[in-house]
């Protein structure tokens, strides 16, 4: 009778198994899905084997455009998440395209081709089965900024057109003007976090400088309280990321960037045509020089002015009048480590002070001695290919001194860290995926 009691014992336990497995199977089949929450952890798993066993991982996407002033470029994010640990990147792709957004305010149809471009290059990295679980945004900054906004809201509103229609997660909100500030907390996110200072570790936090076409930004963590006492509210921020809150000073100048201030240097006032056949005269230039120039749709003509005093000198006193009381000075600086970007990079380039793609180290006072250089050695003959280079480095020694570095301050420049590119994007990114973890919104 011991063999009949135990084929029915046996013959038990695998129709409890049997029910249990079709009761949990009914369940997890019916239970409705949220669509329009970015799901928890709806992430590729990729299996690497080791020597003791095969390792799970999950991996999440977040896809951000940048609409710059000069151009439109795709960062393709993608995220190693655990449990109750800060994300790592796992791989960046990116991509950038000309001009930029701004380019197409009088016809905003035409922008759709180079969005549809780069929609295909995220096609192309993320797998399809995690396009509606992968975020979708698109952050504008200076150049429409500095557009009307009728203009900028029609621009933007084909933008989430073209969005709606890509299979991403995608959300209205996700689509907007990025305010300066927020421009320059990002950027400082994204370089702390390659630089690992962002994950609790004892490596300190730096500095960030960017110097875009039509804006710039300055952004880092407060340490003395009368830095905080002494600033204008709005230069003050804070935030929480990965259990960890900062305390930041950043600030966005608009109108400063670059090619705003060439402008401004040169005589002219940015999105207004002269009138007639005028034209921009400047010291700054070789004083036989003439030729044109474009800036935010705008063709100028521009020439030297007639030789008389050294060209540097003349080209200065111009630059410091144009910059007058418009940015405040931070003794901090003195004492901190920073990183500078786009402009502070090609500039540099341009002198030899830096390898083209590793980047480098300059000193405040290299910029200094690169203006003087290039503008007292200035023919038209000799610089065809850079007539701007004296305006361009007399504006940058002087932007960074009215910041208050000194002379002998050094700056690290870098395009990219540990092959990811040094801009904001990374940091909204970031951003934007907890936002909606937490929101539902971006």
């Amino acid at each position: 009778m011991r063999f009949p009691k135990l084929a029915f014992f046996f013959m038990f336990v695998g129709c409890l198994v049997v029910y249990l497995t079709y009761v949990k199977r009914h369940y997890y089949d019916s239970k409705p899905l949220v669509s329009d929450q970015l799901p928890q952890y709806r992430m590729d798993t990729q299996k690497h084997p080791t020597s003791a066993h095969v390792v799970s991982e999950n991996f999440q996407y977040g896809i951000m455009f940048d609409a710059g002033s000069t151009g439109t470029r795709i960062h393709i994010f993608k995220f190693q998440m655990e449990p109750n640990e800060a994300p790592k990147l796992a791989h960046e792709t990116f991509r950038a395209i000309k001009p930029g957004l701004s380019a197409y305010a009088d016809d905003p149809e035409k922008s759709k081709e180079g969005l549809l471009t780069l929609l295909k290059i995220a096609k192309e990295t993320v797998p399809e089965t995690l396009w509606s679980s992968s975020p979708l945004m698109l952050r504008a900054t200076a150049g429409l900024r500095l557009l009307p906004g009728e203009k900028a809201t029609i621009l933007l509103d084909k933008v989430r057109e073209v969005f709606s229609e890509s299979l991403f997660f995608y959300r209205p909100e996700s689509v907007s003007i990025m305010d300066g500030t927020d421009e320059g907390m990002s950027a400082w996110i994204t370089i702390n976090f390659l630089i690992g200072a962002l994950h609790g570790t004892e490596t300190r936090t730096v500095g960030m400088m960017d110097l875009g076409g039509g804006s710039t930004q300055i952004t880092f963590a407060l340490q003395d309280e009368k830095t905080i006492q002494t600033s204008p509210i709005d230069y003050v921020t804070s935030f929480q990321m990965f259990n960890i809150s900062h305390a930041l000073y950043s600030h966005s100048y608009l109108g400063l960037g670059l090619m705003s201030a060439r402008l401004a240097v040169l005589g002219g006032i940015e999105g207004q045509p002269l009138p007639g056949p005028q034209e921009l005269i400047s010291p700054c230039l070789a004083s036989d020089y003439s030729g044109q120039w474009e800036h935010a749709e705008v063709m100028y003509t521009v020439k030297g002015q007639k030789a008389g005093e050294p060209i540097y000198e003349s080209c200065l006193r111009k630059v410091e009048k144009m910059i007058y009381k418009r940015v405040r000075k931070t003794e901090e600086v003195k004492d901190m480590d920073f990183y500078a970007f786009s402009y502070y990079y090609d500039r540099a380039v341009d002198l030899s002070l830096i390898d083209e793609i590793t980047g480098g180290t300059v000193r405040v006072r290299d910029y200094i001695e690169g203006a003087k250089k290039v503008c007292n050695n200035m023919t038209a003959g000799g610089i065809k290919e850079t007539p701007f280079l004296c305006l361009d480095l007399t504006y940058i020694s002087v932007l960074l001194q009215e910041l208050d570095f000194p002379p002998d301050k050094e700056l690290k420049l870098a395009r990219q860290i540990n092959n990811v590119e040094t801009s904001w994007a990374l940091g909204a990114t970031f951003q934007c995926i907890e936002s909606l973890r937490k929101h539902g919104t971006c």
